[in-house]
């Protein structure tokens, strides 16, 4: 079964680590809440450079499969099956949202980027941005606000 790809990694992922993730990121969002504008602005810089699930998964793959190849190249044939085994694995991942390393980066605390957007737009929402959005009503506006 294909799924969305907003939706396919939490779909993918036990009940109880979506529900901590969403209660690390909520906790996350009044936090910085308290800490006024500035502090804000500084894990929005920060949520810009956290790496989402998929970055890492396709970092990982990628790592994994250089190993096979330079070890069939020189210790034996027989190493070039991981690559083959990781690129199934990467195929069920685009198209199904679960690969055997998921559920460990997700108990990890990797987040999906819309996790990751839900923080980024909550914050952004406290800090004001999206204020002049509503009263101006034009689409140049909300493509301002969203780039913010």
């Amino acid at each position: 079964m294909v799924t969305s790809t907003r939706e396919r990694v939490p779909r993918n992922t036990d009940a109880c680590i979506n529900a901590d993730i969403r209660r690390k990121t909520e906790n996350n969002i009044a936090y910085y809440a308290a800490g006024g504008p500035d502090a804000i602005t500084r894990r929005l810089t920060e949520l810009d450079d956290e790496w989402d699930i998929e970055r890492m998964l396709e970092t990982n793959a990628a790592t994994a499969t250089l190993i096979g190849l330079t070890l069939g190249v020189t210790v034996s044939k027989k190493w070039f099956v991981m690559p083959a085994v990781i690129a199934g694995f990467l195929l069920q991942h685009a198209v199904q949202g679960w690969c055997p390393p998921l559920p460990v980066l997700r108990r990890m605390g990797f987040r999906t980027a819309g996790e990751i957007d839900y923080e980024r737009y909550a914050l952004k929402a406290l800090r004001g941005d999206f204020r002049n959005v509503a009263e101006a009503g034009t689409a140049a506006h909300a493509l301002q606000a969203a780039e913010c």
